[in-house]
């Protein structure tokens, strides 16, 4: 049994979250103590619905907030961070870029620069995005790929995984930095994203809404496999070579938005429902997916699950999720 996490106390910023939440639960279940920093109570977030807030300390505060940052990882003696922390919704960063600026590059130096000053943390994972690559020419991106956002949620990612590469080789704090594509699984709440938002359409016998025209590619990453790479990859960062690289994480499937949507409508055996194609997408990029042969080469690492797999247990998640109350459970409660 790997004893790597037992007893090693961890930094989860962004723990409400889809890909934070799943992480915490990983390394409750593989013996770690882990420290969560929650901005707002998200009541319907895994973290509270599934009772891994009681098993985990809390810290409130925002990662804009450098002194709870330091207080944090002195108090609790931290030797992993995993910075997760982030406004990642690419509609909201169009509206307010300034709050994603503060949230995504703020947050980044703050995390970085309370790790410098207090000193003692082994390992320092930052979540970049594929987004960071911004639009390119060349497909699929890999790691040597220019980072050159342009808009604005693609900027604040460029900016960050620069930040990070900054406080590695200046300043010698051990990091890695991450680009995985659009994170998908059972406790996103963002209805807004495709997948949550198409299967809540079909269970309500709805037709599935597409803001793009459909073409658009994405690079679509169960988050179950997200956490057993960035757990991976913190675990191999006791090799001087792989400190203050950058790792690209994905199942390296090219798919349009829209097969995708059609995909989930047939797994959940709803044949006859047809996706509303609104083409409305603005300032987003048009194609995007990752090469993952750096992670397979220096990592040897590998997804575990098929894209089918794993949207099966997505629509399992959410069925159960979106239940809807029956008279008897109506009564129960009377």
């Amino acid at each position: 049994m790997n004893s790597f996490w037992q007893d090693r106390s961890v930094l989860v910023t962004g723990c409400t979250g889809l890909l934070g939440s799943w992480m915490v639960q990983e390394l409750v279940s593989r013996g770690a103590n882990v420290v969560g920093l929650v901005r707002d109570w998200v009541p319907q977030s895994r973290l509270f619905t599934e009772d891994l807030s009681h098993k985990i300390t809390t810290v409130y505060g925002q990662i804009e907030d450098l002194a709870t940052l330091e207080r944090a990882i002195n108090e609790h003696e931290i030797d992993t961070v995993f910075h997760l922390a982030a406004q990642t919704i690419v509609g909201v960063a169009n509206r307010e870029p300034l709050g994603t600026f503060e949230a995504n590059i703020k947050g980044t130096w703050n995390i970085l620069e309370a790790c410098r000053r207090v000193g003692g943390v082994s390992r320092i994972i930052v979540a970049s995005s594929d987004k960071a690559y911004g639009d390119q020419d060349i497909l699929p991106y890999d790691e040597t790929t220019p980072l050159q956002g342009e808009h604005p949620y693609d900027v604040s990612k460029s900016c960050a995984d620069l930040i990070a590469r900054t406080y590695f080789v200046t300043y010698g704090l051990p990091v890695c930095v991450t680009r995985c594509g659009n994170f998908y699984g059972g406790g996103d709440l963002n209805f807004n994203r495709i997948v949550p938002g198409t299967i809540r359409s079909v269970l309500r016998g709805e037709s599935p809404i597409i803001r793009s025209d459909g073409t658009y590619i994405r690079d679509y990453f169960y988050v179950k496999d997200g956490v057993l790479a960035y757990l991976h990859l913190a675990e191999q960062m006791n090799r001087p070579e792989i400190l203050g690289e950058a790792f690209n994480f994905s199942n390296e499937l090219q798919i349009t938005v829209l097969d995708l949507v059609q995909k989930i409508v047939r797994l959940m055996g709803e044949k006859k429902l047809e996706p509303l194609i609104l083409n409305q997408a603005r300032h987003e990029i048009k194609h995007q997916y990752l090469s993952a042969e750096k992670a397979r080469q220096m990592l040897h690492w590998k997804s575990r699950y098929s894209l089918e797999t794993a949207l099966l247990e997505t629509i399992d998640w959410y069925q159960e999720f979106l239940a809807p109350i029956t008279p008897a459970v109506l009564a129960g409660a009377v």
